[in-house]
């Protein structure tokens, strides 16, 4: 134990690291889940068919691969491009970045299905009903389109951030200092692999604890004013 409370700042800072790490993946995570599913929602074959292929492949190769492959594969990709333009140095791609990268677009192939499948749970009756009115599409969705989807999008979302934060983990093969990396050190420096594996699984279930707290909140309140259909 008392090797645990010696490397807790260490363990500390590396939970800093994987919650800005998830953050910043699950921003990217829903741009990308948006533009998707606008993509599979449009009347435009193409854009159809790049977001079913995106989601297809993302959703069929390992995190792990897609980890190792941006990381790696990008940095020769990049120092080899570079060369072609002249440059003679080194580039080294922040481990950081690539997870974010990575990370965010995994899931928003995810992100994809879950807004387009609250998009197609809306009536349609609805949008038309807002044209009717005069509103514009900007209007409609606005107003319409995304309060409802966000109500009826949480459920999966945030069962999505839940593995997104437990798939942070895979990012310390690659050399971030995150939780598990940190982890790692104290682990093999103190011969105690199981205390401080079990101490980031601990610190791994508290955060997700407490996000599922945070979205059961966020479901109540927007499902307020919601009239539940009883069997």
């Amino acid at each position: 134990m008392d090797a645990l409370l010696d490397y807790l700042p260490s363990l500390l800072a590396g939970t800093t690291i994987t919650i800005g790490l998830a953050l910043s993946s699950l921003a990217i995570a829903c741009i990308l889940g948006l533009m998707g599913a606008a993509a599979k929602l449009s009347r435009s074959r193409a854009l159809r068919w790049s977001a079913n292929t995106y989601t297809t492949v993302i959703r069929g190769i390992p995190d792990l691969v897609l980890m190792l492959l941006v990381f790696f594969g990008g940095q020769v990709l990049v120092n080899s491009l570079a060369a072609r333009l002249g440059y003679d140095g080194y580039i080294d791609i922040n481990p950081f970045v690539a997870g974010v990268l990575t990370i965010g677009f995994i899931f928003g192939a995810y992100l994809t299905e879950t807004f387009r499948g609250a998009i197609l749970a809306i009536p349609s009756g609805q949008a038309e009903a807002a044209h009717a009115f005069g509103m514009s599409r900007w209007h409609t969705l606005r107003r319409i389109i995304l309060p409802q989807m966000v109500r009826l999008a949480l459920p999966a979302f945030s069962n999505n951030w839940l593995v997104l934060v437990k798939s942070t983990a895979i990012v310390s093969v690659i050399g971030l200092t995150d939780m598990m990396h940190k982890a790692s050190q104290a682990a093999g420096a103190t011969k105690q692999p199981f205390l401080f594996y079990l101490a980031a699984g601990a610190i791994y279930l508290a955060i997700t604890s407490l996000s599922g707290l945070v979205f059961r909140h966020l479901e109540r309140r927007f499902s307020r004013g919601v009239r539940e259909a009883r069997a």
